[in-house]
């Protein structure tokens, strides 16, 4: 049996499926804490075009590379924020990481905390909806 590297995806059994926020990326098998569950990807966009974008989906890996994850093939794409996350993103030689911060169930949500700059632009001002704070206003 080969031996996987820390950033090399495990290629779990992932659904894309219906979530509270529309729809979400979910374990299909149980993942161990620590393990690359997916690569973010997509197209590498200018400086130009990042700030052209109204996309939601840009992930800024360095000053110089931002990924518009958009593209309905990158499942990483369909991953929803969370004030207390599963996951957490890993940037990697140019490359992004998804990486389970603890053990995920089979059927549970992989969220990861988007950051600060992201939630004060586009969640705080709707309400944050993730599993952890919709559940707690219930």
């Amino acid at each position: 049996m080969k031996r996987r590297g820390k950033y090399e995806p495990g290629g779990y059994v992932l659904h894309v499926r219906k979530s509270t926020v529309g729809k979400g990326l979910f374990a299909g098998e149980a993942i161990p804490e620590g393990a690359c569950i997916i690569e973010y990807v997509g197209p590498a966009i200018s400086e130009v075009e990042r700030y052209a974008s109204r996309s939601k989906y840009l992930f800024e890996v360095t000053a110089r590379k931002t990924i518009d994850g958009r593209p309905k093939w990158n499942k990483a794409g369909y991953i929803n924020h969370s004030c207390r996350a599963n996951a957490a993103s890993a940037v990697r030689r140019g490359r992004v990481f998804i990486m389970a911060l603890r053990d995920i169930r089979p059927g549970e949500e992989i969220a990861y905390d988007y950051g600060e700059e992201y939630f004060d632009s586009h969640i705080r001002p709707k309400g944050c909806r993730c599993v952890h704070c919709h559940g707690a206003a219930r």
